[in-house]
C-alpha cells in the first residue's frame, strides 16, 4: 500500500471532521450574511452626507417607500420578538399574536395622520414637535429622558438579553462576552453611517429575517404533522416532573387556542388587548422616535404611507413565523420549554421562574439541519443587531437635539455629532447593567415584562400627543402636570412590583392586590384616561394658546398657511458660518490620520455655500411638504382600506383567520 493511501478512517475521526464541516458551513453562511450587510452599510456611508444632522439623523430626507416599510418592521421586530413571542406563545397560546395584529390599524393612524402633523411642523424629534406645540423646556426634556429610560429598560437591555439567549442554546458562549461583541459591531457601522446605513441593512435583514423564519416554520409543522396535529398535540404537552404542582402551573390553558379571551379570567384579557393595548400601539408606533424618524425620512407623503402599509403586511407574519414555533417548541420538548420545577428550570435556563424564553432558540438548534443553523443564527444576530442600531441611532438623535444643545447652545454641527457618537456608548454601559433585571421579571416571559413597563410609563405619553394634535385648546401647564402626576402613578405601580416581585405561579408575589392584581393592560387604559382627565383639567383652568402660534401643528388648523409665530426659537442654530467669519486665518492641514477617522465617521471639514434667503425659504418649504401626486394617494389609500379589512378578518377564530388573510391577498 503506496504512503499515499489510507484505510477508513475511526468512526471518531469521521464525528470530528464532519463537527468541523458543519461550523465552517455555518460560520460561512453568517459571514456571507454578514459581509452583504456591511457593502450596504458602506455604501449608505459614502453616498449619504453624514456631516450635517439632517444627513446623519434623516438620511437627508432621500428615502423610497420599501425601504422605510423594511426599515420599520426590522425595528420593531428584534431578538425579543423572536425570544419573547415564541415564549409566551409556549405558555399561554396564541393570543399574543394580537399584539401585533393590533399594528395594522395603528400604522394606518402613523402614516395618514401623525405624520402629516409632524412633517408640516418640520421637526425632527418627537420632543422637539411638543416644544413647538407648547413652549417652555421642560416637556421637551421630559421626554427626552423618559424616551432615554425607556430604551434601556424595554429596548436595548430585552434586545441583548434576548440575543444572548440565542447564542447561548446555539454556541454555549458566555452571555455577557457574546453581549459585548455583537454591541460593538452594531455600534459600530450605528456610529460611521447614520441613519441610511440603518434603514439600507434594516432592508436587508428584513428579507433574511423573514426567509429564515419561514423555513424554521415549514420545518416545525412537518415535525408535528400539520395544523391539526398541532392544535392537538399542544394541549397534551406537559413535563414529565410536576411534582405536587397545581395543573394550572403546568398544563396548557384552556383557551389557548383563542385571541380574545375571558375580561376578568384571561391572562390576556380582550378589553386590555383591545383598548390598553391600542394606547401603548399609539405611543410606539406614532409618537416614538425609533419609528417616527424613518417616516421622517421619506421623499414625500405618499412615500411615507405606503411605507407604513408595507410594514401592516409584514406584521401579518409575526403569527406564523414566531407564534406558531413557540407552541411547536413546546410540544417537542414539554421538560424544558414548559417546565415547573424550579430545580429543573435551573439546569435547562438558569432562570427558577421559567424557561419558556428558550422555547425558539431551542427549535432553531435541535430542529434545523447542520447547514441551516447558521442561516438561523444569521436570522437572529440580523434581528438584534437591526433593531439595537435603530435604537442607537434615534437615542443619539434625542440626546444631541433634545438635551446636548441645552448645555451647548453655540455647539458647532460638528461638535453634535461627535456628542450623538460618544453618547452610544455610555447607553450600551448602562443597558448590559440592566439584564439581570430582565432575567427575573414577568415570571421569565420577556415580551410580558416589555408590555408592562411600556403599560406603566407611556400612557401619559400617549395622552398628550392625542390631544396637542386633536384639541388645540390642551396648553403647556396642562399637558406637563399631565405628564408629572401620570409618571408618579406609573412609577408607583412598576417599583412596587420590582420591589415585591412578579414571581410565579409556584411562588405567587406578595405584593398587595390594590397595586399589582389590575392587569398591566387594564392599568395602561386607567393610567391614560387619568391623564386624560388631568390635562383637560388644568388647560381648562389656564389661559389657551393663540391660534398664531398653533398653525400646522394640530389637525384642525392643519392645512392652515399664514406665518406661524414659534412660542421660542430653536435652541441651537448651525453656527459655523459666524464661526468662518470670525476666523479668518486658514487652518492648518488636518494629518493624513486624522483625516482618515473623521472621513470615516462623516465629519470631513467641507464647507457648504450658504444658502441665499429664498434658497433657504425653499429648502424649508420643501422639507414640510405633503402634498400628494393623485395617483399615488389614491393607490396608498387603497392599500390602507385592505390593510384594515384584514386587520377586522383578525378577530375571527384562528383556523378561519389564516384562510382570510389568504384569500385577501389572493384576492387583492
Amino acid at each position: 500500500m503506496s504512503s499515499f493511501e489510507q484505510g477508513p478512517e475511526p468512526e471518531g475521526l469521521q464525528h470530528l471532521r464532519g463537527s468541523i464541516q458543519d461550523v465552517t458551513q455555518n460560520k460561512f453562511e453568517e459571514q456571507t450574511v454578514a459581509g452583504v450587510a456591511l457593502c450596504i452599510s458602506t455604501r449608505a456611508m459614502v453616498s449619504t452626507n453624514r456631516s450635517t444632522v439632517g444627513g446623519f439623523f434623516l438620511a437627508g430626507r432621500s428615502m423610497v417607500w420599501w425601504p422605510i416599510g423594511a426599515s420599520l418592521f426590522a425595528s420593531n421586530i428584534g431578538s425579543g420578538h423572536f425570544v419573547g413571542i415564541a415564549g409566551t406563545a409556549a405558555a399561554g397560546g396564541i393570543a399574543i399574536g394580537g399584539f401585533e395584529w393590533n399594528a395594522l390599524i395603528v400604522v394606518v393612524i402613523l402614516g395618514w395622520i401623525f405624520v402629516p402633523i409632524y412633517i408640516k411642523a418640520g421637526v425632527v424629534t418627537m420632543p422637539e414637535y411638543l416644544k413647538k406645540r407648547f413652549g417652555g423646556q421642560r416637556i421637551r426634556i421630559y421626554l427626552s429622558v423618559l424616551s432615554l429610560f425607556l430604551y434601556v429598560f424595554t429596548k436595548i437591555s430585552a434586545d441583548m438579553f434576548s440575543g444572548a439567549i440565542f447564542i447561548n442554546q446555539a454556541l454555549g458562549l458566555n452571555i455577557y462576552l457574546a453581549v459585548v461583541m455583537l454591541l460593538l459591531i452594531t455600534a459600530l457601522y450605528t456610529v460611521t453611517g447614520g441613519l441610511a446605513a440603518v434603514i439600507y441593512t434594516d432592508t436587508l435583514q428584513t428579507v433574511v429575517m423573514v426567509v429564515g423564519s419561514f423555513i424554521l416554520m415549514g420545518f416545525a409543522f412537518n415535525e408535528v404533522g400539520g395544523y391539526e396535529s398541532f392544535q392537538h398535540r399542544y394541549m397534551e404537552s406537559v413535563p414529565s416532573i410536576t411534582a405536587n404542582f397545581s395543573a394550572s402551573c403546568y398544563e396548557p390553558r384552556a383557551d389557548s387556542f383563542h385571541i380574545f379571551r375571558n375580561a376578568i379570567t384571561g391572562d390576556l384579557p380582550w378589553p386590555g388587548l383591545i383598548f390598553g393595548l391600542t394606547i401603548q400601539a399609539t405611543w410606539y408606533w406614532c409618537t416614538d422616535q425609533v419609528i417616527v424618524q424613518r417616516c421622517l425620512s421619506a421623499k414625500n407623503l405618499s412615500h411615507v404611507k405606503a411605507g407604513c402599509i408595507l410594514c401592516g403586511y409584514l406584521k401579518l407574519l409575526p403569527m406564523f413565523l414566531m407564534v406558531f414555533p413557540g407552541m411547536i417548541s413546546r410540544i417537542l420538548y414539554p421538560d424544558a420549554v414548559a417546565c415547573v420545577d424550579p430545580t429543573e428550570c435551573e439546569k435547562y435556563c438558569g432562570a427558577s421562574v421559567g424557561c419558556t424564553n428558550i422555547a425558539y432558540p431551542k427549535l432553531v438548534v435541535d430542529l434545523m439541519p447542520n447547514g441551516l443553523r447558521g442561516l438561523m443564527l444569521s436570522v437572529m444576530m440580523a434581528s438584534l443587531m437591526s433593531s439595537l442600531t435603530s435604537i442607537f441611532n434615534s437615542a443619539s438623535t434625542l440626546f444631541t437635539m433634545d438635551i446636548y444643545t441645552k448645555i451647548r447652545r453655540t455647539a458647532s454641527e460638528k461638535e453634535l455629532m461627535i456628542a450623538g457618537r460618544v453618547f452610544i456608548v455610555g447607553l450600551i454601559g448602562v443597558s448590559i447593567a440592566w439584564i439581570p433585571v430582565v432575567q427575573s421579571a414577568q415570571s421569565g416571559q420577556l415580551f410580558d415584562y416589555i408590555q408592562s413597563i411600556t403599560s406603566y410609563l407611556t400612557p401619559p405619553v400617549a395622552a398628550v400627543f392625542m390631544l396637542a394634535i386633536f384639541c388645540k385648546r390642551v396648553n403647556e401647564a396642562g399637558a406637563f402636570y399631565g405628564l408629572t402626576i401620570g409618571l408618579l402613578i406609573g412609577l408607583s405601580r412598576m417599583i412596587a412590583e420590582f420591589a415585591f416581585g412578579t414571581g410565579s405561579c409556584i411562588n405567587p408575589s406578595n405584593c398587595p392586590t390594590i397595586i399589582c392584581g389590575v392587569h398591566y393592560l387594564y392599568f395602561s387604559i386607567i393610567l391614560f384616561v387619568v391623564s386624560c382627565i388631568i390635562i383637560l383639567g388644568v388647560s381648562l383652568m389656564t389661559k389657551p394658546i393663540d391660534d398664531k402660534h398653533l398653525y400646522r401643528l394640530c389637525w384642525g388648523l392643519r392645512n392652515r398657511t399664514e406665518e406661524r409665530v414659534d412660542l421660542e426659537q430653536d435652541d441651537w442654530i448651525d453656527n459655523q458660518e459666524s464661526n468662518t467669519m470670525e476666523i479668518e486665518e486658514p487652518e492648518e492641514e488636518p494629518g493624513f490620520c486624522k483625516k482618515a477617522v473623521m472621513c470615516f465617521c462623516g465629519l470631513e471639514q467641507q464647507q457648504a455655500p450658504p444658502l441665499s434667503p429664498e434658497e433657504q425659504a425653499e429648502l424649508q418649504k420643501k422639507l414640510t411638504d405633503t402634498s400628494e401626486v393623485p395617483l399615488w394617494r389614491n393607490v396608498v389609500n387603497a392599500n390602507a382600506l385592505i390593510l384594515l379589512r384584514a386587520a377586522l378578518l383578525s378577530i375571527r377564530s384562528i383556523p378561519s383567520s389564516i384562510l382570510y388573510f389568504l384569500f385577501a391577498w389572493l384576492s387583492t
